[in-house]
């Protein structure tokens, strides 16, 4: 029997890769003019896309394919995909939601760890031999007793909050709509959560309506004593806003697994002391990655034997 064809727009682990070998016909990634050559050549036969959360697929590519039924998220956040638009084209939409949640999560809380208590910055202090030559080590800051601000309450928000349980019970949050049920109090508004927090938590969803939410406004409001942690999205936080309150002392230190233009980001940052950077790794451990990936092959295998994907988004 003939396989049906799939895009594949990024690079993924090597047995998801044999894996999709095993029910399609294969092509990509690809980048540049090869890619236009193969839309021109062999786009009309592909049905499905695999993709990534931070990849996406532009509208170009949707439009290039006219045969295409399905495209895979491999990861929650599809805010690279225009929705209304894979939907006016008939095209459904999936995700892994869930698996990653308790990853992305712990890291939250590894890096307001790794912030306030200095430890990526100490680690370099040792290895300077700056100990070692009598240099007086910097302080860090309580975790403990602090109070935390979750800039949105969905699954993540949700676990962190509860992580953060362990450290203090001044917790409270801000989402588009208060949470039904959340054993948290509500802040009105981002800036009205960041003014309470010690430690402010972004962990709303993406896309335009929450490009930069946290603002200059916002990161004032958090103030100089102030920690952004993000492992949201970066187009979330004013970027420019951020080094600059960070470079001004207007901010105490930020925590960053997500950035506006991946994998570019702010060379300013790189000398900051008071800041911890993260390659966008929140969902990167051995074992989630290869439960997202067969999260995707359960969507992709619902769709093949003509059932509803379980993961769909639109």
């Amino acid at each position: 029997m003939t396989k049906p064809h799939l895009l594949l727009i990024a690079a993924l682990p090597p047995w998801f890769h044999q894996e999709l070998e095993q029910r399609f016909e294969v092509h990509g990634p690809f980048e540049g003019a090869a890619a236009e050559a193969f839309w021109a050549g062999q786009g009309a036969q592909v049905r499905a896309v695999v993709t990534t959360g931070s990849h996406g697929v532009a509208n170009a590519v949707l439009d290039a394919l006219p045969g295409l039924e399905i495209v895979s998220a491999y990861g929650v956040g599809v805010d690279q995909i225009d929705l209304p638009h894979a939907k006016a084209r008939g095209v459904t939409v999936t995700n892994t939601p869930d698996v990653l949640t308790d990853d992305v999560a712990d890291l939250a809380i590894a890096l307001t760890l790794a912030v306030q208590r200095r430890i990526a910055a100490n680690d370099r202090f040792v290895r300077d031999g700056r100990w070692e030559s009598g240099e007086r080590v910097p302080l860090g800051r309580k975790v403990s007793g602090s109070r935390v601000g979750i800039l949105g309450l969905g699954r993540i928000g949700r676990a962190i909050a509860r992580r953060f349980e362990g450290f203090t019970d001044q917790i409270r949050y801000h989402s588009r709509n208060p949470v039904e049920g959340a054993p948290y109090p509500y802040e009105a508004s981002a800036e009205s959560l960041a003014a309470y927090a010690d430690i402010l938590v972004v962990a709303t969803s993406g896309g335009p309506e929450a490009r930069r939410l946290v603002d200059a406004e916002v990161l004032a409001a958090l103030g100089a004593q102030g920690v952004l942690i993000n492992i949201s999205r970066g187009a979330v936080v004013d970027q420019d806003a951020l080094v600059s309150a960070l470079a001004e002392g207007k901010l105490a230190g930020a925590g960053l697994d997500v950035f506006e233009d991946e994998p570019n980001t702010p060379h300013a940052l790189w000398a900051m002391e008071q800041v911890v950077l993260q390659p966008h790794q929140g969902s990167a451990t051995e074992e989630t990655r290869r439960a997202m990936g067969e999260r995707v092959l359960q969507n992709l295998d619902a769709w093949l034997a003509g059932r509803e994907p379980p993961d769909r988004v639109v």
